[in-house]
């Protein structure tokens, strides 16, 4: 799933194609909004909020799209067109009077809804640390409210600190030095939720490839331990462990540490089995 930096940058797109263009055809090939007609609307710009984008027009409305694994946002300029390979994946076009062309690919989610009832989404969100309300003590307060739960679940809750997916959560808690199941509550969070929003900001700063947290961004250094399992730890040699996700289990996701140098609990210290391989 991408993470949250990516969201915005796919937003920061849309908006450098579409923002204060007059839409001349619309298509949305999704049951829901089948016959749904955005002509005439001026494209007022695109938010994101963790991994939610939002797409506003005058009138009052706004397209509401969440990428999840597959998801994809692509801008076209005047004359260019989508590859015929993947005209069967287009489930939203939007087309401006300039002739650019704002395309949805995969998109499990698409939703139009009046722009004044975004809150009701919005406001299940934690804090977001690309968003100009970045609310740090927030964030630090929600998560410490469950002092017990491990740490790579807690910062994956996007009702907690909205922004944060696996690569993130991964190499955050190895340059901290923290196992993922130690308790939210056991750890410094004012620090871990800084550090948190300083990963995120380097990345959007950053042209090109952003999620590099070695230093290094030849390819296959650029991660400490996300991705890793079975390699020798950057740092000590040990060899990177990794868990596998438990389908349906929102905190059971993929997992990858370095146990000498993340010291503390292990997975075999929550209650639940979980299969592990090296």
């Amino acid at each position: 799933m991408p993470e949250g930096d990516s969201v915005w940058r796919t937003g920061r797109r849309l908006n450098r194609g579409l923002a204060e263009q007059v839409i001349v055809h619309s298509d949305f090939r999704v049951a829901q909004h089948a016959t749904a007609d955005l002509i005439g609307l001026r494209v007022l710009g695109t938010e994101t909020h963790g991994k939610h984008l939002f797409t506003r027009f005058d009138g009052d409305v706004t397209l509401h799209t969440h990428l999840r694994m597959d998801g994809e946002w692509t801008v076209l300029g005047p004359g260019k067109r989508l590859p015929r390979r993947l005209a069967g994946d287009v489930r939203v076009v939007l087309q401006t009077a300039e002739g650019r062309q704002g395309l949805a690919l995969r998109m499990p989610v698409v939703e139009l809804m009046p722009s004044s009832a975004e809150k009701r989404l919005t406001e299940r969100l934690g804090p977001d640390p690309l968003r100009h309300d970045w609310e740090p003590a927030e964030a630090v307060r929600r998560l410490g409210a469950q002092p017990t739960r491990p740490l790579a679940a807690a910062l994956l809750d996007q009702r907690l600190l909205a922004g944060l997916g696996n690569l993130w959560v991964n190499e955050l808690l190895f340059v901290r030095g923290h196992s993922p199941w130690t308790g939210a509550g056991d750890v410094d969070l004012t620090r871990l939720v800084a550090l948190a929003a300083r990963m995120l900001r380097q990345s959007i700063a950053v042209r090109g490839n952003g999620q590099v947290t070695t230093g290094d961004p030849r390819p296959g250094q650029e991660h400490w331990v996300y991705g890793r399992s079975g390699q020798p730890c950057r740092r000590c040699r040990t060899m990177v462990r990794y868990v596998q996700e438990v389908p349906g289990d929102a905190d059971r996701r993929a997992t990858w540490w370095c146990p000498y140098c993340q010291p503390g609990p292990g997975p075999d210290s929550t209650r639940r089995p979980i299969r592990e391989t090296s």
